[in-house]
């Protein structure tokens, strides 16, 4: 089992279904978790609010919220970026305010966590792990079919975390992403009832991924954009 003891690990997105997994395999792993949110209600339902440092309502794509957020953090090892948004849309009825939202959402969110990560991982010295959230539709995009300003802003997700790999690797910093397919959660059965949801891949496979990509077990993983697709 990967050691997390005493190590500081931001987790956006924490409080919603893969989050929660996330922060649970964190925690009985040692980890000290700051889990920013966005809706209060959600918050107050999340399982483990009493074991971390719950911050919020948190704006992810306010550029000095997000600094704030960082400095106040303690010694950061990781930033694990679960948070982001989906919608269906035909490229033909996209309009400019559906694009900038899945950007925002998905990418701007992302990019400011990364920089602000970036920041307090040079800070502390000891290097560390960045773990972003791709899709599987980001990759194929003939997947994308219908959700084409999501697909895309998946797309600018592993494009930089790409990029950002090979920027910081030799501060020590390795940073990778996952790339779900449809995820197993009550919320997507519930979108999709008669799916076969037997080959969806689980939230706690999905979080053993990124807990290795995030952990310092990982010594050499670097601008990986790792597909989680279970059997779909």
């Amino acid at each position: 089992m990967t050691d997390y003891h005493g190590r500081v690990v931001v987790v956006t997105g924490g409080t919603g279904a893969l989050g929660s997994a996330v922060v649970q395999a964190l925690l009985a792993r040692g980890a000290a978790c700051v889990v920013p949110y966005v809706d209060p209600a959600e918050a107050a339902r999340f399982p483990a609010k009493d074991r971390v440092a719950l911050v919020g309502p948190a704006d992810l794509a306010n550029e000095s919220a997000v600094a704030r957020l960082y400095d106040d953090a303690g010694v950061l090892w990781a930033s694990i970026h679960l948070a982001g948004g989906f919608a269906m849309t035909a490229v033909g009825e996209t309009r400019k305010a559906d694009i900038l939202k899945m950007v925002e959402m998905n990418f701007f969110t992302c990019h400011l966590c990364c920089v602000a990560a970036v920041r307090a991982l040079r800070r502390s010295g000891q290097g560390g792990r960045i773990v972003n959230v791709a899709a599987r539709p980001a990759l194929e995009p003939r997947l994308a079919s219908g959700m084409a300003a999501y697909g895309a802003s998946k797309a600018a997700v592993a494009a930089l975390t790409q990029a950002l790999a090979e920027e910081v690797a030799g501060d020590g910093i390795l940073v990778n992403a996952v790339a779900p397919s449809i995820i197993d959660t009550p919320a997507n059965r519930a979108a999709m009832p008669r799916a076969k949801h037997e080959q969806w891949p689980k939230v706690e496979e999905i979080a053993a991924t990124i807990l290795f990509l995030a952990s310092p077990a990982n010594r050499v993983t670097r601008g990986a954009i790792v597909p989680v697709y279970g059997k779909s």
